[in-house]
């Protein structure tokens, strides 16, 4: 009887919520698609939860959490952190601009990595059509361990406690794996693997959404052998992505 009563309990306080007019107000769902660009592929499934703002729910807040995985053919990444790239101001004595002095390379002929973010999310309902953007904020990623080749005209690499090499010859192809951590923190300074996107979806059916937008993929991976002259092991790649998904809403 005792578990009968709670059952009923938990039955009504369900249906309470559910009649709510908070949840009356939340729409989900989730988000079956692909990034494209040549030579990079980003799969992903999203869930997101949105907020409806006002009478008419012309706008919705929320957020989402994205799965997704990354991969690349001839992948470049350059020096990562903002200290390193951040522009210099002024002029050289030839009046040439100066620019960043410690920009290196890091060349792969294919990276895979697999991430998993909490971002938020906004969008503007225009009755069947939808239009919004999304950003992670925090995560982390896994992948292998791969080999590049390094270009730097000054970079160093500590041999042992009192030797250092230059990243020339055989020394130039080193092992990096993807960053751990994802972490907004804006422009340069941000961390790891996140995704940025803006979109427009259709709604073909009270089920069923067909979206399609362009997405900012940031990947990020450590160098094995730290670069000593910089004193940085981080190094980025920027793709902007085609993006198109099916959307399966979940109640709106």
């Amino acid at each position: 009887m005792k578990k009968f009563l709670l059952a009923v309990c938990l039955l009504g306080t369900v249906t309470s919520f559910a009649q709510s007019p908070v949840s009356a107000r939340l729409s989900s769902g989730y988000d079956l698609g692909m990034g494209y660009s040549t030579n990079r592929y980003n799969p992903s499934i999203q869930y997101y939860q949105l907020l409806n703002i006002g009478e008419r729910k012309l706008v919705s807040l929320g957020w989402n959490f994205r799965l997704g995985a990354f991969y690349g053919d001839n992948i470049d990444c350059y020096t990562a952190p903002a200290r390193l790239t951040r522009e210099k101001t002024g002029f050289s004595a030839l009046g040439a601009p100066l620019v960043p002095a410690n920009i290196d390379t890091l060349r792969f002929d294919f990276v895979s990595m697999t991430s998993a973010s909490i971002g938020v999310r906004a969008q503007i309902n225009l009755g069947r059509v939808e239009l919004g953007a999304s950003a992670d904020l925090v995560g982390l990623t896994l992948g292998r361990t791969r080999t590049g080749r390094v270009t730097s005209s000054t970079g160093r690499y500590r041999v042992d406690s009192t030797t250092t090499s230059p990243f020339t010859g055989a020394n130039a192809d080193q092992s990096a794996r993807p960053s751990r951590l994802n972490a907004r923190l804006l422009g340069d300074n941000n961390l790891g693997t996140l995704s940025t996107d803006v979109y427009a979806r259709i709604r073909v059916s009270q089920r069923v959404g067909i979206k399609v937008g362009y997405q900012w993929l940031t990947s990020e991976v450590r160098m094995s052998n730290r670069d000593v002259i910089a004193d940085n092991d981080r190094f980025r790649n920027r793709s902007g992505l085609a993006y198109l998904a099916v959307t399966l809403p979940i109640f709106q």
